[in-house]
């Protein structure tokens, strides 16, 4: 550890793998959440870009992850996403949701493209831009952008086989199975739903869900 409490920076040994999570269960945003931090727990530098993360009318814009994510050296994010979530009855506007979508697939390709003159086996500035080079990119609900048809699959195959090598590139969202990224893919876990609370009227709750 540095002087101030901070990770020293550091090199993950064996990053690069593709990962994909979807499901129609909880929990997939948390897993990747959950791997940043111990990502960025190690020293690595780590950034978020989130998809189709506004939330419904009862769902704060403010997100307890992000909060979370200010107090960790070396861990970033950003919020692509439109207030509302597409296909719910919130009055939100479909090609307002599109739009900002194909705006986030074109964000995750400037990451990864700035990314590509970094040296991802190397330690990189916990304080440095994303834009610069990350060790880890979570790209949260780009699967979910795809599944709804607002982004076409063929370009996030596209983003994936355009990535460093060195870089862990984690995809999740969509409770359909991007089949999309099976040849491309090195991990792809399902979240299975066995009961959830959202099918009694449970609305999403401040400290689980946002």
């Amino acid at each position: 550890m540095t002087d101030d409490d901070h990770p020293t920076p550091q090199a993950p040994p064996e990053f690069g793998l593709v990962q994909a999570w979807w499901g129609d269960g909880k929990g997939k945003t948390t897993a990747a959440l959950g791997m940043g931090f111990r990502a960025a727990g190690h020293g690595y530098r780590v950034h978020l870009l989130q998809f189709m993360k506004g939330g419904a009318a009862s769902v704060e814009d403010v997100r307890g992850e992000y909060a979370a994510i200010d107090q960790v050296a070396g861990f970033t994010y950003e919020h692509s996403g439109h207030y509302g979530w597409h296909g719910f009855a919130d009055g939100s506007d479909d090609a307002d949701h599109a739009a900002k979508a194909r705006g986030g697939l074109e964000r995750a390709r400037d990451l990864i493209e700035g990314g590509r003159d970094a040296d991802c086996s190397a330690p990189l500035p916990l304080d440095g831009d994303a834009a610069d080079g990350v060790h880890m990119l979570i790209l949260d609900e780009i699967l979910y952008a795809a599944n709804r048809g607002l982004i076409d699959p063929d370009d996030v195959v596209a983003l994936v086989e355009s990535k460093p090598d060195g870089l862990e590139l984690v995809c999740t969202g969509g409770h359909e199975r991007p089949d999309y990224l099976a040849d491309v893919a090195d991990l792809v876990s399902e979240v299975r739903k066995e009961r959830h609370p959202i099918d009694a009227g449970q609305r999403a709750r401040k400290g689980t869900e946002f």
